[in-house]
């Protein structure tokens, strides 16, 4: 299944939330495979983003409908990229 990273950074609106519900952060992973992702890994970071999150979606269509769903929501702003593991980047640039 192809992989994608999500780079999301709290609204003033989700610090809010997650300061008085930590715990918020799960119920979007259990709510993402809902939407037919896996989250595979998630990180929360310091910096210009809040969180990372690698996850597997069966096509673009379905990344694309989670990405919005969850920006729709105003406690996030959501960038998503597709991720190509190294050796399948290498056979690509073979072929």
């Amino acid at each position: 299944m192809p992989l994608y990273v999500m780079l999301t950074r709290l609204t003033d609106q989700g610090a809010r939330t997650l300061k008085e519900d930590p715990g918020r952060i799960k119920d979007v992973d259990n709510q993402l495979g809902e939407m037919g992702l896996k989250v595979l890994h998630q990180y929360a970071v310091l910096g210009k983003y809040d969180f990372v999150n690698i996850v597997e979606a069966p096509d673009e269509d379905v990344i694309v409908r989670a990405s919005v769903e969850l920006a729709s929501r105003g406690s996030v702003r959501v960038e998503t990229m597709a991720a190509i593991g190294v050796d399948e980047f290498i056979e690509i640039l073979k072929s």
